[in-house]
């Protein structure tokens, strides 16, 4: 659903809206609406043709003619061997060479009405009105991508020899046809009296008007939707036959728009055809579990979904607006927010590195951007203008704001990141000897994008501790975003459920897993940390309302008190004489504490 929303908004932005339709015919009148060439129950034939051609003209090679079946009916539902309306023929296909060296095949669909044949040399068979055709290719290209990768110790690579000659011959990146067995025919079971100029898109692709007539031939789809790229396999001069199953089923009109908006891949035109490929792999992990999952689960799962979405764009407007109107900077670790620019900056060089597509590059950099942002707010950052970089840039300053310096954050920051050290560290040097050992890279700069991107990826939610080191110290938990971090371990629980639901890493499972320990660890500090009215937060504020005199007036003596008792208790304590005071002086009452000690204390 969030994806044909995006599709839907792109696609609404960037397409003008259709111009006005002329509704007047060529002599002035108005159009009437077309009716389906074959009407319902129409008893047809079906003709498949296999050709390495795209234009198909030789009807009378026996060889090409890959099946026949006659006497369907349209629009029937209940014949076939499941009473599904549904029949099917499997054969082996001999490949000529020039399919086995990256050629092309196609396949050609001809409905006639019976009695007519789809060859127009037969003049006595064959009518324009009577015959319906559509064809398309039935091999797939996807790219394969070599990257020439090699110990660094040694030189030596594991990749197969036969990958590097070729490599070598045709480049990093090498287009090579695929197969796969499976392709449905279907015929729309639609009889919707459409005007030609005002069908609307995708569906205007596939609803084809007579020119003369003005009437539309039936709807033909080459049906490939349920193909899952993992079952396609490359060709090669080592196939002789390739498997090929074609099926015919009639399909109902909705279901045929639901296929045809899925398939419909125009509004990402301006992305280049790479986001093609990866979009059908991505659709791939949807397609298996909408085959794979229980139906209540999987109801479930889009449920959740949706939720995901909204709590992320809450997440995201609760965390610009908690550091926009942050003031002080009290109990927040700033060391954490600088970490955090690092392992977003480290993501960013590292799928640059990879050729990752160009959506997750734009949403990365943005997420750096704000990471940079939050940099502002959590320190003073000015341009030295005196004193410029190369001589021509203004040169960047930053200093730790008052409010972190002052306070005891910034001692127990410093304290818990020395700490993170002593683990991090250690952990960072074994990663780094064990990628170079026995990992492969393209080269030092690789080596170190990958080195130090594994590592994050591993050990990266240590980076998260400093903050419950932070509470532990303060024994209070009140200067946290808990909107936003409530709204984030909500997403956190819910990308536990995708992770069983959808095939992932099993490192991924784990990090939501350990982001989960982390989010109950915030919450029974929480707990412990309880809010106290009375007591003076690490702000001087506390939750009891201030009197007018600043001070409360101190409780009066009890009517049994004595005389003596009273004037003890309105005699002032002795102070401790000062330096180069006489010991027999009047003892002086102590100054009243300002009120900022008051807080300190």
């Amino acid at each position: 659903l969030l994806r044909i929303f995006i599709i839907w908004a792109i696609s609404s932005w960037f397409r003008r809206g259709p111009a006005p339709q002329d509704q007047a015919g060529p002599g002035g009148a108005p159009r009437v609406a077309s009716r389906n060439l074959f009407p319902k129950d129409t008893l047809m034939n079906l003709h498949v043709y296999i050709s390495e051609h795209e234009h198909f003209t030789d009807f009378n090679a026996t060889s090409a003619l890959f099946w026949e079946q006659h006497d369907l009916v349209y629009g029937d539902w209940t014949s076939g061997e499941n009473s599904d309306g549904c029949y099917e023929h499997f054969a082996e296909l001999d490949i000529p060479q020039s399919v086995q060296q990256n050629g092309s095949i196609y396949i050609h669909v001809y409905f006639t009405k019976s009695g007519f044949h789809p060859d127009p040399r037969q003049k006595a068979l064959y009518r324009r009105l009577a015959t319906v055709h559509m064809s398309r290719m039935i091999n797939k290209y996807k790219r394969r991508r070599f990257q020439k990768t090699k110990n660094l110790l040694t030189g030596e690579t594991e990749a197969d020899p036969e990958m590097i000659k070729r490599a070598e011959d045709y480049g990093p990146v090498e287009v090579i046809s695929h197969w796969h067995p499976n392709i449905t025919i279907n015929i729309v079971d639609d009889h919707t009296p459409w005007v030609k100029g005002s069908v609307p898109p995708p569906l205007d692709q596939y609803v084809k008007f007579d020119a003369v007539s003005g009437d539309y031939y039936p709807i033909i789809y080459f049906n490939d939707y349920w193909n899952l790229q993992k079952d396609y396999y490359p060709i090669n001069e080592s196939l002789a036959s390739l498997p090929l199953r074609v099926s015919f089923c009639p399909l109902s009109l909705w279901r045929w728009q639901l296929y045809a908006a899925q398939s419909t891949k125009s509004p990402w035109n301006f992305l280049g055809d790479e986001l093609y490929e990866q979009s059908d792999e991505e659709q791939d992990s949807v397609k298996v579990a909408l085959l794979e999952t229980n139906p209540y689960l999987l109801a479930l799962t889009i449920i959740v979904s949706i939720v995901h979405s909204v709590f992320e764009f809450l997440a995201f407007k609760n965390d610009i607006q908690f550091w926009n109107s942050r003031q002080s900077l009290e109990g927040l670790s700033v060391r954490s927010v600088f970490f955090g620019v690092f392992q977003s900056f480290v993501v960013l060089l590292y799928i640059l590195d990879n050729e990752t597509n160009f959506v997750v590059q734009v949403s990365v950099f943005i997420g750096v951007l704000i990471d940079l942002w939050k940099i502002t707010k959590v320190m003073d950052v000015r341009l030295d203008r005196e004193h410029k970089v190369a001589g021509l840039f203004p040169r960047p300053t930053f200093k730790d704001k008052s409010t972190y310096v002052e306070s005891s954050t910034k001692v127990y920051d410093d304290m818990a990141f020395r700490y993170l050290s002593w683990i991090l560290f250690p952990l960072l040097g074994c990663y780094a000897i064990y990628s170079l050992l026995y990992l492969e890279h393209k080269g030092w700069y690789s080596w170190v994008l990958s080195m130090l991107y594994g590592f994050l990826l591993t050990f990266g939610f240590i980076t998260m501790t400093p903050q419950l080191f932070i509470n532990y110290k303060l024994k209070s938990v009140a200067h946290l975003p808990w909107r936003m971090l409530t709204y984030k371990a909500l997403n956190t629980f819910i990308d536990d459920l995708f992770a069983f639901v959808i095939k992932m890493p099993v490192m991924y499972r784990i990090g939501c897993l350990r982001d989960d320990v982390v989010f109950f660890i915030y919450l029974y500090q929480r707990w412990i940390y309880r809010v106290d009215p009375t007591r003076v937060n690490e702000f001087g504020m506390s939750g009891e309302a201030p009197t007018a005199a600043g001070a409360l007036p101190p409780a009066p003596a009890p009517a049994t008190t004595t005389t003596a008792a009273r004037e003890e208790a309105s005699t002032p304590p002795p102070t401790r004489p000062t330096q180069g005071a006489s010991s027999d002086s009047e003892p002086q009452e102590a100054p009243p504490k300002p009120a900022e000690d008051k807080k300190r204390d």
